[in-house]
């Protein structure tokens, strides 16, 4: 199938490592020419190493998510290195597992990340996908189902819900807003979560249905189709890519 991607143009953050990096590279074997972006800018710069082709990739930008006005920021230079950016990858963010007792700064910190300067990035790249009407934002989340206290899974509801209205006032321009919730997939943090065996085994045999964990160029392709013209009628969705493990129906 012929997604429809070359000459497309993207901006991916989180892409120093896993499943950013994976569909920073799935993008690229499409055509789509895209700026990284990562506080690591020095694991970005390998990366781009292993680009097919050097004018799939226009720049490697480096930010800190915590600075006030980062977000807009690296809008402004995305733009700049591509000359308008038609699909963003929000793979930034990262776990933060919080006692009931935590202070209100560590819950800032968390929501920071994981949620407002997602926001705000999004929200400075929209208009211009409105004017060129197309736009293709896939948003990495996270469960349905925390376990525990965490701040990041209290901000990964908020982007759901926040995806859902954006879906809906921006559809008229051939913009799409999708969530996927990545389940156990092979990463960097995975394994330092599972770092044994029989860790990883312990876990597929009473919680995923598939009996193992997934990989990461499971879930880029399904956002590598979310970014194309292909999937032009699929918005305001929350997609998990999971093995089965979720519970709920819907």
């Amino acid at each position: 199938m012929d997604l429809q991607l070359s000459g497309r143009t993207a901006l991916v953050t989180g892409a120093s490592q896993g499943l950013g990096r994976t569909i920073a590279l799935r993008l690229a074997e499409e055509g789509v020419t895209l700026a990284l972006a990562a506080r690591r800018t020095d694991v970005l710069d390998e990366l781009a190493k292993q680009f097919p082709a050097a004018r799939r990739l226009a720049s490697v930008i480096g930010y800190d998510l915590y600075v006030d006005g980062a977000a807009e920021r690296l809008a402004e230079e995305a733009v700049k290195q591509l000359g308008r950016v038609d699909i963003l990858i929000n793979a930034a963010g990262g776990s933060r597992p919080l006692p009931f007792e935590a202070a209100k700064e560590a819950w800032y910190e968390g929501m920071t990340l994981n949620f407002w300067r997602l926001r705000e990035l999004t929200h400075a790249l929209v208009p211009g996908m409105r004017e060129n009407r197309f736009g293709r934002i896939v948003n990495l989340t996270g469960t349905s189902e925390p376990a525990s206290f965490n701040a990041a899974s209290t901000a990964k509801a908020a982007i759901h819900a926040w995806s859902k209205g954006l879906s809906r006032e921006f559809a008229q321009y051939n913009i799409t807003v999708n969530c996927l919730q990545p389940g156990r997939i092979r990463s960097e943090q995975i394994d330092r979560k599972y770092p044994t065996e029989e860790a990883r085994r312990a876990f597929c045999d009473a919680e995923i249905p598939m009996k193992r964990f997934g990989q990461p160029e499971e879930l880029a392709d399904l956002a590598v189709f979310l970014s194309s013209p292909r999937a032009g009628y699929i918005t305001g969705t929350v997609i998990p890519v999971d093995g089965g493990m979720s519970r709920f129906a819907f």
